[in-house]
């Protein structure tokens, strides 16, 4: 299942992280410089 996230801030950085270590694919956007974090994790941008 591929999952989409827009905005990784207060509420949307530690949902996606859960997302990413429970085995979904997940698509971020994100206007800080937090996606090179989720990128190294595998999320695609």
């Amino acid at each position: 299942m591929n999952i989409g996230f827009i905005g990784l801030g207060i509420m949307g950085s530690p949902m996606a992280k859960n997302l990413i270590k429970a085995g979904y694919s997940l698509v971020v956007n994100s206007k800080s410089a937090k996606f090179d974090e989720f990128a190294a994790l595998g999320a695609a941008g």
